[in-house]
Parts: structure tokens; sequence; C-alpha cells
């Protein structure tokens, strides 16, 4: 029975896997969906949010993070490979040591979102920025959304190398973005383009799972 580490990105909670849970349950599969930390806190703290979950898990698991948190699940299971028997990036921004979300980002992106802060949190982007346009789920995700600490986007990450030896696979949502497949390239990942928006856990959550399930195929 395969386990399913299911990390939430920035702006959101551990509600953005509340529709694929069901598809993974229903295939016998075991989900643990952190909490990232509220507050002035930094990519740190998130991933030691990460590992708390880990260690609650009595195997090997599959850690999943969206978006942001394609950062903080490979810090995470850098400081603890041997909890982790694949890593899988959902339009997941990641990088080599050293790399944060400004980092990779464009220009344009950082310019916009600094704009945005007041210093210390990035407001919330409207659904339509995460490719949600239905006007029903955009209302029930407006109250949803939440402040993200800037701090989590300045951070650099501490790898070690050690999360270079897990198998990763990198899924990036099309039309893309930004270029979520290229940062799995080369980090040596598989690559698995989908059709579908940058929230696809929200709008497309069955096609979420079977990817999730597939990937955990011995």
């Amino acid at each position: 029975m395969t386990t399913f580490v299911l990390v939430h990105g920035a702006w959101h909670g551990p509600w953005a896997w509340e529709k694929v849970t069901p598809f993974l349950h229903r295939a016998g599969a075991r989900t643990i969906v952190p909490l990232l930390r509220e507050g002035d806190v930094g990519l740190r703290e998130h991933v030691d949010d990460v590992i708390t979950a880990l260690d609650t898990a009595s195997e090997e698991v599959v850690l999943v993070g969206h978006s942001y948190a394609g950062l903080v699940v490979r810090e995470a299971a850098d400081a603890h490979p041997d909890r982790v028997a694949h890593i899988v990036l959902v339009d997941g921004w990641a990088g080599p040591d050293g790399s944060s979300l400004f980092a990779l980002a464009p220009d344009f992106f950082v310019e916009v979102v600094r704009a945005w802060s007041d210093g210390t949190y990035i407001p919330a982007p409207p659904p339509d920025a995460f490719g949600i346009t239905d006007p029903d789920e955009a209302a029930r995700l407006v109250p949803r959304l939440r402040p993200q600490p800037l701090r989590t986007f300045t951070d650099t990450t501490r790898l070690t190398g050690a999360v270079d030896r897990i198998p990763g696979t990198a899924v990036y949502c099309r039309p893309q973005t930004y270029p979520f497949d290229r940062f799995g390239k080369e980090l040596g990942y598989r690559t698995l383009g989908t059709d579908g928006p940058h929230d696809l856990m929200v709008t497309h959550p069955e096609q979420v799972a079977r990817l999730l399930l597939d990937v955990a195929e011995p």
C-alpha cells in the first residue's frame, strides 16, 4: 500500500488536495497532507513541517509537491532520503542547492510579487492566476487563499546531494505558465505533460490521482 505525502503550494492549504485524496483512498493508498505553517516564516520552517509529516509515516513514501512546494519537498527529502521512495513535482519550482523561487522565476514575476508584497507577506492573487476560471470554483477558492510569507520565496535551499539519488517525476501542466518541464529535466527527473491549469489538483483531481498512482507503480 503506497503512502503519498501531498504538500500544497504557495497561498494554498491542505484543502488543495481534498478532491484528490478520495480517488487515492479508493485505490487503496494512504495519504498524509501537512499544513505549511503560516506567519512570518521562511522556507526552512516549511521544510520542517514536511519532515514532521515524513516522521509520521511507517514506510517509504511518495513525496508530492505542488508549485512552490517543489523546493520544500526536495529539501525535506534531502534531509531524510531513507523516508522517500519517489519525489513528484506538480508544476513544481525546483533546482539545485542554493535555489530559491525568486532565483528560478523570470524577472517580471519577481518584480510583480515584490510590488504586491508589504515586505513581510505576499497577498494571494486572484483565482484566475492559478487557472481557475469557473465562477463557482473561483468563489470557493477566494476565502481559502491566504497571504504567503515573502521569505519563503527568497530563502535558498540547502541540499547535500542526497535528494539527487531519489527517483523523481516532474508533472507539468499544458499550456505552460513557467518552464516546469525544464526544471524537472535539469534535475534528471522523468517529465510528464498533462493538459490542465496550474491548480490541476483542484480542477482535474481524478487526473492527478491517476498520474500519482501510475508513478507509484513498481
